[in-house]
């Protein structure tokens, strides 16, 4: 079994070469690459062009979902508002309907204003800031050429982002310095509220050592030490990083873990290069030869540089094979290897450090849960909302327990050669066993076989398809269902045979062998492959979503699930998610970042025969929703608000008690007939406090007879909430923490209490609720 390149998913586009700043630890400018004095001011149109078709071909032939874009410098402000938002065009237009775009920029924030913060606002583009503390530590190194400081300025901007764009304020970048103090630096990035922070250790090399020993590893330790006091306020990517690969996930830093390198940088003149911190070991190391108008980045990532972080634990010298820390630590930072004489064969010039801040976070969590949520967020779900770090913490768990899930199945499946290869998937490739394991409906199988409701035969699909993620050469046989051949994720094929059939993979491709026909399917191929149905993937903005219409096991819904789409109907999902989408981002985006993190699949249904709108999620099945296609964008942005409420609580509840199981007791919800069980009554809550405040909204946006609709369905959905709020609290079936919970809840929908709504809306919600009741044979309110 053989292993490709990974594909590249980040991808760092200088578009300025010059700054506006003159900070004299930066990697670009002060260290021994200088090839920056050779290249164009800015990025032009063509190289722009270039880039994004690039960018875009390599999407559409490793069928990435999404892909990450950081816009750079240099200052990448200095390229002017005019050209970034042709990049921004150029780069979305490309990957329409091939991949969401998580579109950055980072800066060093002294030229932001609201001008700029508006066009990123129309193009979606969030703002990282590049501050070392208070004003003492950030004027250490941050300075103008003259010898000025830039703190005043950089906080302004911070303060601009955080106070009336909250949406595109993406975190802030500290270079660690252990001249300043670390709590003083800590709290004072704190208190700009960002929602992460990303702590660098400075760059250097064996041949410039960074002195004493140790000092920056205690530096770090005593941050985190103050951050898990505060109770993990912010993310903070090397210690989360560092909790994940403990959790068996993935690191979020290229200086952690030994994941293999997804990250190219494009610079001004159209050349690729490797990573920027590579400039502080020696002059043109960063330099790969290649370039966008001749170059595809399949041959980009068979460049050596690339090759020798491709290959794990392979790639590192015989000590760092031989650390107690090395599948945490992963060698770190590959330039901070670098030695004049054995070049990359080497441990980190910071190993002393990264071996004392590791072995600090292992033993102060040893005993602890590492599948834990940050204080900040479970505080802000259980407001109603929740972000993108929020999804991260419970998507972690959700992994583990469908790896252990899969564990129990295998171990005695009925197939050892579907384990094995899953095993070495596993070694090999982790990333591409997750992204099929993250396939909601593989889950939903597990349950059903743990249940004995299915067999393990799809264990062998699980794994054949995890080797064709991976891009690996391999052979296995498959179960063929209803004459067709099911890879979770990635579609159906149909064959025309019952029983099993021979499936080989490739590096992007694969064959089946059955009956003596073999065929081969380019799985990232436009073209259309007789029988070959692909699972097809709406795209908008950053929210990248499966509309699944093949999986054997979606149809786990209180509705059916509806049948493969026509292009016509395909044509109208397409249609109504973009105007949903939009309109969530723009008039309900406390939603949104959430959703784009987390909802992975939308199951379309078949369409109620009375024209009702129908819509579901399955408790087994995170990351999906499943509703028929409604009659307009917004009923879909409520549909999809209103059900994602269900997946984010449903996810919480597998790490977290909030109620006492042992409880039997039914309760009736203000909007239901018949009574439920609490975990029944706390998920219909949950879900219309979303409701609640989707109409909240609305009705300050719509004009006329829509207003006044919108008026009504606030009034009569904050009384229900509030009506369920009270009888769960006092179900005295909730535990501490759920207490906790339950009463975030009430605490926004108290303020919306108080919200003044027309006499006429409030009597019309009252009229409702009674007629509710009187039609269900409740002739009295419910109790509270």
């Amino acid at each position: 079994m053989n292993s490709p390149a990974a594909p590249f998913r980040q991808f760092v586009l200088k578009v300025a070469s010059r700054c506006d700043l003159a900070c004299d630890h930066c990697y670009v400018y002060e260290h021994a690459d200088q090839s920056w004095r050779g290249r164009p001011v800015v990025m032009s149109d063509e190289t722009i062009a270039w880039s994004a078709r690039r960018i875009a071909d390599h999407a559409s032939r490793h069928g990435l979902p999404k892909v990450h874009v950081v816009l750079h410098g240099g200052e990448p402000l200095l390229a002017g508002r005019d050209r970034l938002a042709g990049i921004a065009d150029e780069i979305r237009g490309a990957l329409e309907g091939v991949c969401a775009l998580d579109l950055r920029i980072h800066t060093n924030g002294v030229l932001l204003d609201e001008a700029f913060c508006d066009l990123f606002a129309e193009h979606d583009i969030k703002v990282g800031i590049s501050l070392d503390g208070d004003r003492a530590a950030n004027d250490r190194h941050r300075k103008y050429a003259n010898g000025r400081s830039s703190y005043d300025k950089v906080i302004r901007a911070v303060e601009l982002l955080r106070r009336h764009h909250p949406g595109l304020y993406a975190g802030l970048l500290c270079t660690v310095d252990i001249a300043n103090d670390p709590v003083v630096v800590y709290e004072a990035l704190a208190d700009l509220e960002p929602p992460h922070i990303d702590f660098l250790l400075p760059h250097t090399t064996w041949d410039r050592p960074p002195s004493p020993e140790g000092a920056h590893g205690d530096w770090l330790i005593k941050v985190f030490d103050r951050w898990m006091a505060d109770g993990r306020p912010m993310a903070v990517r090397i210690f989360d990083s560092a909790l994940r690969i403990r959790g068996n996930g993935s690191s979020l830093t290229e200086s952690l873990g030994l994941q293999p390198n997804d990250l190219v940088v494009i610079e001004t003149d159209g050349s690729y290069e490797q990573v920027d911190s590579l400039k502080t070991t020696y002059d043109g190391a960063p330099a790969t030869g290649l370039g966008v108008r001749d170059h595809c980045l399949d041959e980009v990532a068979r460049h050596p540089g690339f090759g020798d972080r491709q290959v794990g634990l392979a790639g590192l010298c015989d000590r760092c094979r031989a650390c107690p820390v090395v599948e945490t630590c992963g060698g770190g930072l590959y330039a901070h290897r670098y030695r004049t004489g054995s070049a990359f064969d080497n441990p980190s010039a910071y190993c002393a450090d990264l071996l004392r801040l590791i072995t600090h976070v292992n033993d102060a969590i040893t005993g602890l849960d590492p599948h834990t949520l940050r204080a900040g967020d479970l505080a802000a779900l259980a407001t109603g909302y929740g972000g993108s770090g929020a999804m991260l913490a419970l998507e972690t768990v959700q992994r583990t327990m469908r790896r252990a899930l899969l564990g129990k199945i295998g171990t005695v499946a009925a197939s050892p050669e579907a384990w094995r290869l899953l095993t070495y998937v596993d070694r090999k490739s982790p990333e591409a066993l997750n992204a099929v394991l993250a396939h909601p409906y593989v889950r939903v199988w597990a349950v059903q076989h743990m249940n004995g409701r299915a067999d393990d035969a799809h264990l062998s699909a699980i794994a054949v398809t995890a080797a064709l993620r991976a891009g690996m050469e391999t052979s296995l046989r498959v179960p063929v269902r209803d004459g067709a051949l099911h890879l979770p994720g990635l579609g159906r094929l149909d064959v025309g045979l019952t029983g099993t059939a021979t499936v080989t993979t490739g590096d992007g491709w694969f064959a089946v062998d059955a009956d003596g026909h073999s065929r081969r399917v380019d799985v990232g191929a436009r073209e259309a492959v007789p029988g070959w149905s692909p699972v097809r993937r709406l795209v908008v903005g950053d929210l990248s979503v499966a509309l699944d219409d093949i999986d054997p096991y979606r149809d786990c819904h209180r509705w059916p699930a509806a049948d493969r789409l026509s292009e016509a109907e395909l044509e109208r999902w397409s249609e109504l998610l973009h105007d949903a989408w939009k309109l969530i981002v723009r008039d309900h985006p406390a939603y949104a970042p959430a959703m784009a993190a987390g909802l992975t699949t939308i199951i379309p249904l078949v369409p109620r025969d009375d024209g009702r709108d129908v819509s579901s999620t399955a408790r087994d099945a995170f990351g999906a929703v499943a509703a028929a296609a409604p009659s307009d964008a917004a009923t879909l942005a409520l549909l999809l608000i209103h059900e994602f409420q269900h997946v984010k609580l449903g996810a919480v509840l597998d790490m977290l008690d909030l109620y006492d199981a042992k409880d039997v007791s039914l309760y009736y919800a203000p909007w239901r007939d018949d009574p439920r069980p609490l975990e029944g009554l706390l998920q219909g809550t949950y879900a219309h406090i979303a409701v609640t405040d989707f109409w909240r909204v609305r009705r300050t946006l719509d004009g006329g007879a829509e207003a006044e609709r919108a008026a009504i369905q606030f009034a009569h959905w904050r009384s229900q909430t509030a009506q369920a709020l009270k009888t769960l609290d006092g179900s005295g079936a909730l535990t501490a923490t759920g207490r906790k919970f339950v009463n975030a809840m009430a605490e926004s929908v108290g303020r919306w209490l108080e919200e003044p709504v027309s006499p006429e809306a409030e009597y019309e919600a009252r009229r409702r609720a009674d007629a509710h009741r009187e039609s269900w044979g409740r002739s009295t309110p419910l109790p509270g």
